[in-house]
């Protein structure tokens, strides 16, 4: 990362990713503003030493301006349960709010974004580990309006000069500081189970296990979030003028369902008992990325691959959001 400080507007930067990477930024001796609506962020997981604006990110024209060096976007809704059933929010705000950014970029002059794209936008994959070359066919409105977003920024880098990188995460999970996740509602497995070992949950539910895997359930390719802010970091420095680079995130390696749910049990030393549930259509077998890209073009090597190391930093977070956990 250069060591130059510069000035960076952080949209979505008070969720889970953005503010990991908005403390990284800051960590690293830049200047952050983070904008944020608080719809599904939280006003506490804005880093200190960041400034933060509570707005709309359709209407960042109103405070970006050539004084900045470059954007990172999170700022979307991210549900794909719920984009299935209220797709039109999903439009409306994520390739809407993403519309109303990259116009008030090119006005304001700042040519550098780097994007938080996903791995939903592949859809089911037709080979493991997934590449960025692989086809793009999201099962999801949550996936297409993201795949949307990297269509027009692939345009605004063609036509307009952009500096662009889109960052297709897989699982992130883990914990960094006082960031860590906080969705309402969860949907993610590590704090779902972990949710069960506070005693929030009964059970854990697994959704099929009989999957050509080798214990029937399903496998995930899990990448810590400050592995993954480290990535947003080297991707400011990778971005060229004129070029959509598109990077894959992930470790390369795959957990099952159950060796995260034993895993939780080994390090929170709580019971976590399973409940047996079908199938969810839509769940393929095996998720794992091939992040090739990422480590040729940014240079980036994830340090923090240890599923247990992942979900220790998870629990611990968990614990300090509730303090009468046991």
């Amino acid at each position: 990362m250069s060591k130059t400080p510069k000035k960076y507007l952080v949209t979505g930067g008070a969720g889970y990713v953005g503010s990991v990477v908005a403390q990284h930024l800051l960590e690293a001796g830049h200047t952050v503003t983070v904008l944020d609506d608080l719809s599904t962020g939280f006003r506490e997981g804005v880093p200190a030493g960041a400034d933060f604006i509570e707005g709309r990110v359709q209407d960042a024209a109103k405070w970006l301006d050539p004084s900045y060096d470059g954007v990172l976007h999170f700022a979307a809704y991210s549900q794909v349960g719920e984009s299935v059933t209220d797709p039109e929010k999903y439009w409306l705000n994520n390739v809407g709010g993403s519309t109303a950014l990259l116009a008030a970029m090119r006005d304001a002059g700042v040519r550098t974004l780097v994007f938080s794209s996903t791995a939903a936008t592949y859809g089911e994959p037709v080979s493991s580990p997934i590449t960025e070359t692989d086809p793009t066919a999201p099962t999801s409105p949550y996936g297409a309006t993201k795949l949307a977003v990297d269509h027009m920024i692939t345009g605004e880098a063609a036509a307009h000069g952009l500096a662009a990188v889109s960052l297709r995460y897989f699982n992130v999970a883990g914990a960094y500081g006082d960031c860590g996740e906080r969705h309402s509602p969860e949907s993610h497995l590590i704090p779902l189970v972990l949710q069960v070992a506070l005693g929030q949950r009964e059970s854990i539910s697994v959704y099929g296990d009989d999957y050509p895997t080798p214990d029937g359930t399903c496998v995930r390719d899990y990448i810590h979030v400050a592995d993954l802010a480290e990535a947003h970091l080297l991707a400011l420095d990778a971005a060229a003028p004129g070029e959509h680079l598109i990077c894959n995130l992930g470790n390369g390696n795959g957990f099952s369902v159950r060796e995260v749910i034993e895993t939780v049990r080994e390090v929170t030393g709580h019971p976590v008992p399973e409940t047996a549930a079908p199938r969810r259509a839509g769940d393929p077998a095996v998720l794992v990325a091939s992040a090739a890209t990422a480590r040729e073009r940014l240079g980036w090597q994830p340090s923090r691959a240890d599923l247990a190391g992942i979900v220790s930093d998870a629990w611990t977070f968990a614990r300090r959001e509730e303090p009468t956990a046991p």
